[in-house]
């Protein structure tokens, strides 16, 4: 019998190509709030250590101008702070192509030495990944 003509022949369809080669650039919104994507060590170190410190020393002023205060201004920023650094590792491990979970990692003592090695250290996937494009040469 024809394939042409078989009644039970599976359909065909043309099947695109879907492959993440190029990434794409995140704003500060989806760096810091949103965990989906993949982000390259740069974005890590940058937007993670280097804009948070200003978010820091507003705590330590805080802190010097009245313990009270201290309490107040801190509690919210440290909040955040670790909302945006789980949100961030968790895109680190996407670039490196490793479900987001091996986040918890960093909660582990000295596991947590290996974690910040994996996600600060060691580039990411080159290329596409499961997570997104490889958007390294972006930032």
């Amino acid at each position: 019998m024809d394939p042409a003509q078989n009644p039970y022949q599976a359909p065909k369809s043309e099947v695109n190509d879907i492959s993440h080669d190029e990434g794409e650039k995140l704003t500060l919104k989806q760096i810091w709030f949103s965990f989906e994507g993949r982000i390259p060590r740069k974005v890590f170190w940058l937007y993670g250590f280097l804009l948070l410190l200003p978010v820091y020393a507003v705590a330590g002023i805080a802190f010097a101008i009245s313990p009270k205060l201290g309490i107040v201004v801190a509690v919210p920023i440290y909040i955040l702070a670790i909302w945006v650094g789980f949100a961030m590792q968790i895109k680190r491990w996407h670039d490196r192509d490793k479900s987001g979970w091996w986040m918890l990692l960093s909660l582990v003592p000295l596991l947590n030495i290996w974690a910040l090695v994996e996600t600060g250290f060691l580039r990411g996937t080159e290329g596409g990944n499961r997570f997104g494009g490889d958007a390294t040469g972006m930032y």
